[in-house]
């Protein structure tokens, strides 16, 4: 069998703290954005009322059983794991001028077991959450404030973990903050534009700082942005569609405009202009942004959509609002599969920035059936990770530099969209259902086995058939 992947791609998983840990006010920890919002990212800001449930509240309780599910993620053979630190761990409500030192010592541990499965770290800043205190306090990401508190903790983690890691992120799916605002910056969900690109603006800035800090703390270290890969075709090839397909995409390039090349594009400035938008620049800010760009680009990708000028019906999915492509099948959660749109992806983001490129999520959300005997058959989940998988290697045949595949959720997680155990992406099964009930029982699905050997053989097993 022919390897299809270089000897130097970075295969694993990744999750996130609010999504894995539980634990949500153990060892000192602060209240977050996702703490209260029990319904997941769209249930907008809420007030968290004593005794409400939510599933995150404990999720899979990874905080107590981080060494059970590295040492299964090491059997696998994942030569990477990305995961995010809550930041309210590390400054409880996110404006102490000295961080927690339980917070502290809880990654130490996780960095501990990883090392022992000679496994890499890749760590997310901020992975749709932020200290509640900073939005109590400041107004969220609308107050320059946050910057300063953003940059303490960058700093302070770097400081802890920077002789054991080497490769970091910013913020999750940075883009997303158009279309949820509360999650992405911490402002009310009916914020104006004119409010949310001012935060976003300030969360571009800190973003910069901390790859500044980065480069200043830990010179052999490498730091990327994150992006939500919302690729859009044009719905026909009316120039009308194919111009609005165009504005569609550069809604979400835009922020790796920024980051990678150090301004803002003229057709942002002129979206703003057109919409009466005046973002506010601090002395210094652009500087900030041009003198501190990105190592690398990562992103996530999960589906494609199709854009037209003329009014259609919009379904969701992963945040974004699209017109369904008549072409492509969809998954339970109505996520069209298009593993084709994962190669023009990387492809697109090579030839805009000709920097290296880190699939940091890709995945299918499913229902999975418990059998008899306890087993976990999910061909369903093998189809879509091979397609893409080889969609991959044929990017990499273009010429595109692709460093590494973290699936998301190489173990069930709670639902970031919808708060869901349901919605089950892993190849580790955990016993917990919506509602919380459950043993948190871990168990191997098929596709553990599946990806397993995908490793193994750097990708020369996508070539066989999948066991139905």
């Amino acid at each position: 069998m022919k390897s299809l992947f270089p000897k130097e791609f970075l295969w694993g998983g990744a999750v996130a703290a609010n999504q894995v840990e539980g634990a949500y006010l153990t060892d000192g920890k602060g209240l977050t954005t996702s703490d209260i919002q029990p319904q997941g990212i769209f249930g907008g800001n809420v007030t968290r009322v004593a005794g409400d449930f939510n599933v995150k509240d404990l999720a899979i309780d990874f905080y107590h059983r981080y060494a059970e599910d590295i040492a299964l993620f090491a059997e696998m053979g994942f030569g990477c794991l990305r995961f995010s630190i809550a930041w309210s761990r590390i400054f409880p409500q996110g404006d102490e001028a000295e961080p927690n030192e339980a917070g502290l010592a809880f990654y130490d541990k996780v960095l501990d077991e990883l090392e022992k499965h000679n496994i890499t770290p890749l760590i997310t800043l901020s992975h749709y959450e932020m200290p509640l205190g900073l939005i109590e306090q400041y107004g969220g990401w609308g107050n320059r404030k946050v910057i300063e508190c953003f940059e303490r903790y960058a700093r302070a983690v770097f400081t802890r973990y920077g002789q054991r890691v080497k490769l970091w992120l910013t913020f999750n799916e940075i883009n997303m903050s158009l279309h949820a605002p509360f999650t992405g910056v911490g402002l009310p969900h009916e914020s104006s534009k004119q409010a949310i690109y001012q935060a976003i603006h300030h969360q571009l800035v800190a973003s910069a700082l901390a790859v500044k800090a980065c480069h200043e703390l830990l010179p052999d270290a490498q730091i990327g942005n994150m992006l939500l890969g919302g690729l859009q075709y044009p719905l026909t090839c009316k120039p009308n569609d194919v111009l609005e397909a165009m504005q569609k995409n550069r809604e979400w390039l835009f922020f790796g405009d920024v980051q990678v090349r150090g301004r803002y594009p003229g057709y942002m400035l002129r979206a703003w202009r057109d919409e009466g938008i005046k973002v506010e620049f601090a002395l210094g800010d652009e500087a900030i942004l041009a003198n501190n760009t990105m190592d690398f680009i990562s992103f996530s990708y999960y589906f494609t959509g199709c854009a037209s000028a003329d009014p259609y019906e919009y379904s969701r999915g992963n945040i974004l609002n699209i017109i369904t492509n008549p072409h492509l099948p969809a998954s339970e959660w109505g996520w069209q599969i298009d593993a084709v749109g994962l190669r023009t992806l990387l492809n697109l983001l090579w030839d805009r920035y000709q920097k290296p490129l880190f699939i940091v999520e890709n995945g299918l959300g499913a229902k999975d059936k418990l059998e008899a005997g306890g087993s976990i058959r999910d061909p369903y989940r093998i189809h879509y990770l091979r397609e893409h998988l080889l969609q991959v290697a044929e990017a990499i045949e273009d010429g595109v530099e692709v460093m590494g595949y973290t699936s998301w959720g190489p173990i069930d997680l709670v639902s970031a969209s919808t708060a869901q155990m349901s919605k089950r992406y892993g190849f580790i099964y955990v016993d917990r259902d919506d509602e919380g009930h459950g043993t948190l029982e871990r168990r191997r699905k098929q596709s553990f086995f599946w990806y397993q050997k995908v490793i193994a053989t750097q990708g020369a097993s996508l070539a066989e058939p999948v066991q139905e």
